[in-house]
């Protein structure tokens, strides 16, 4: 298990001897930044159109709110999930290095796009009791060492005040969603998660918390077990939408 609280020092170490750079083109940002304001212009932000469901973006000149032909014929146990930023160029590089370069430091500004999303009107009405991340398996933990997603967490749960707990455990190590589509996906994730042991959820509202949203279908299977559990609600936010 990587020791963040000693990388976080280091870095502060490295910062005193190093002026900080921009991740992308290295030019000279200001301390705290992680891109220069050329780099941070390339980033994609959703805009309206898109699904109120699962925040899917769409061309073309939707004035109203609509749900998408994706999500209108399909269960889906999310009330809704929603993404600030696309998973593209920049975005999808510095998420990639954070989870699978252990460029750990980089949660940080991935944490500011997720905080982003809950400035969404379908978010920013709600009351939340408690933040919870969507879990790794034990041994892809073991590979990655760290779930990213319960570091986005306990970050957004710093600067919220919600608590976050890890309610959710997975119990069945699955093949890879990427080459999955969605019927796939949802086959490949049932029954891989559970709640933990002596969590007691009911009545709650919970915000689900993971880094980037695909297909919705996890952020789905994990919705259902929670509000089998007695969950009331179950609203989504991840950093960026693929």
């Amino acid at each position: 298990m990587i020791a963040l609280p000693k990388l976080d020092r280091l870095g502060a170490i490295a910062s005193l001897l190093y002026p900080p750079v921009c991740e992308i083109c290295r030019a000279n940002v200001r301390a705290g930044e992680y891109l220069c304001d050329e780099c941070e212009a390339k980033v994609v932000r959703i805009v309206a159109p898109f699904c109120q469901k699962c925040s899917e973006p769409f061309e073309g000149a939707i004035t109203g709110e609509f749900t998408c032909a994706n999500c209108a014929h399909r269960t889906i146990h999310f009330d809704a999930a929603v993404a600030a930023y696309r998973s593209r160029g920049i975005v999808r590089q510095i998420i990639h290095d954070f989870k699978y370069g252990h460029q750990i430091y980089l949660r940080q500004p991935v944490a500011r796009w997720l905080r982003a999303a809950l400035d969404d009107a379908r978010l920013r009405s709600c009351r939340f009791d408690m933040i919870v991340p969507v879990p790794l398996h034990p041994t892809r933990q073991r590979e990655r060492g760290f779930n990213q997603a319960s570091l986005l967490a306990e970050l957004l749960s710093a600067q919220v005040s919600i608590q976050s707990k890890p309610a959710l455990e997975r119990i069945r190590y699955t093949t890879t969603q990427t080459a999955l589509d969605r019927a796939e996906r949802m086959e490949n994730l049932h029954n891989a998660f559970r709640l933990r042991k002596n969590m007691d959820v009911r009545g709650l509202r919970v915000l689900l918390i993971d880094d980037v949203l695909t297909t919705g279908s996890t952020l789905s299977e994990c919705a259902r077990i929670l509000k089998r559990a007695g969950v009331i609600s179950v609203y989504a936010a991840t950093a960026a939408r693929a």
